[in-house]
């Protein structure tokens, strides 16, 4: 499905960014781009430690009524996207390149279980669009965009969790760490709220 930006579907939030994507290739459920959405993000490397701790969030998350976005690598997004769907709840994957390049290659298991269980597979590139790194960077400010909140699980500063937290900060997106160890003390400068529970995620943005 193709929706533009004047559709009615296309969600408001999104619309509402600094250079919103024209358009978006959706699989699954559209109407999943209007619900209430927290993202989570961080390390494709990442720990043990911080794969459970993305877990528990995306499956709090859902149990609250909330949508959870990620990208779809390995690391960090696989356990969000994976908790969520363990709580039965939904999630939005997105790519940045077309539906018929899945990156990486071990994660097209995950994106088909995520249409299959009324999840939704998004991307403003056509279904040929190659993996670029540009696809890439350009994907994480829809990422950001969709959310009322963008929460790191684990990360490092030169990494495209921070290029995500960048786009969170100026689109006026309430950016959390989960402190679980030190080296996330690079998104404490950059205006992150450390986040000792989902909990805590939850109540701040509800204040709003």
């Amino acid at each position: 499905m193709e929706i533009s930006i004047n559709d009615e579907r296309y969600p408001d939030i999104l619309r509402s960014i600094k250079y919103p994507p024209q358009k978006l290739y959706v699989l699954g459920d559209v109407n999943l781009l209007n619900k209430r959405c927290i993202s989570i993000i961080g390390s494709r490397n990442c720990s043990s430690q911080g794969a459970n701790l993305a877990k528990k969030y995306a499956i709090e998350f859902c149990k609250k009524g909330y949508c959870v976005v990620s990208g779809l690598a390995k690391g960090i997004d696989t356990s969000a996207h994976i908790g969520a769907l363990e709580a039965r709840g939904k999630t939005i994957a997105v790519l940045g390149s077309g539906f018929n390049n899945i990156f990486p290659k071990e994660n097209i298991k995950l994106f088909k279980k995520i249409i299959e269980n009324g999840g939704a597979i998004i991307s403003e590139y056509d279904e040929k669009k190659p993996i670029t790194s540009k696809g890439f960077v350009m994907r994480d400010r829809i990422i950001s965009g969709l959310s009322k909140g963008v929460v790191i699980a684990e990360a490092k500063e030169n990494s495209g969790t921070a290029i995500t937290a960048d786009f969170a900060i100026k689109q006026g997106r309430k950016l959390f760490y989960i402190q679980n160890n030190d080296e996330e003390n690079y998104f404490i400068k950059k205006g992150a709220k450390p986040t000792l529970s989902p909990t805590d995620v939850l109540n701040e943005i509800k204040e709003e």
